[in-house]
């Protein structure tokens, strides 16, 4: 019933996804920014039509192509009620949602799980087996909480919730590339993501926030 497309773009090799319904050949595309252009030319592709941004927050390198989108589309956008507040989203008209709403793509239905730590209205998009997460969860990584709107005490409540909350199976599908590979599933990450296995809230505080400056790409840490 839909189609999902990654592009990696940019000099912070962000992750863009094009998704589309293929009743309707509507596409929705996730955190668009730096070559708006070739967000275009991969919608058309697809043979599809940009309606629907959906945001996962509002750092400027995944906004960054928000406003060229609007101008050149009607597409709607959607964000978290508090990351409008937190961005100044104001004059974009975007449609405000809460964790646990559901957004219709034509007939394809995904839900939004609020997931701060990043930014204060940070989401993930669920989407069958497909969990988009931003900057909440990157392979063997997460978000920093060092810029500005994050909080390592909500990161750590939020991955002890998302390693709960989803089969192992689920897909993980990132913001940006960090790692050894661009895509991962909750299980590998349950498993060799650091910041899924420590325990205490003080050491993952001390943990995010001090001792964690390996070198990119991620990779799994027993």
């Amino acid at each position: 019933m839909y189609e999902i497309k990654s592009l990696k773009l940019g000099h912070m090799d962000n992750l863009i996804y094009l998704i589309k319904d293929k009743k309707t050949n509507e596409i929705a595309v996730i955190d668009p920014a730096w070559d708006v252009d070739a967000i275009f030319n991969a919608a058309d592709k697809m043979e599809g039509v940009i309606t629907q941004i959906f945001l996962t927050h509002s750092h400027y390198d995944h906004v960054n192509g928000v406003d060229e989108v609007l101008h050149r589309t009607d597409a709607q956008l959607h964000v978290h009620k508090i990351e409008d507040r937190f961005w100044g989203g104001a004059g974009r008209n975007a449609t405000l949602h809460s964790g646990g709403d559901h957004l219709k793509l034509g007939s394809t239905e995904l839900k939004i799980h609020h997931t701060p730590g990043h930014t204060p209205g940070s989401v993930c998009y669920e989407l069958d087996g497909n969990l988009f997460t931003g900057d909440t969860v990157f392979v063997y990584g997460c978000g920093r909480c060092n810029l500005r709107g994050g909080d390592p005490e909500a990161m750590y409540h939020t991955l002890n919730k998302i390693g709960k909350s989803f089969a192992p199976e689920m897909t993980v599908l990132p913001g940006h590339d960090y790692a050894t590979c661009p895509s991962s599933t909750i299980g590998q990450q349950l498993n060799g993501n650091p910041f899924f296995n420590i325990k205490t809230l003080h050491g993952f505080v001390d943990y995010r926030m001090n001792k964690h400056y390996r070198s990119m790409p991620y990779g799994p840490v027993s």
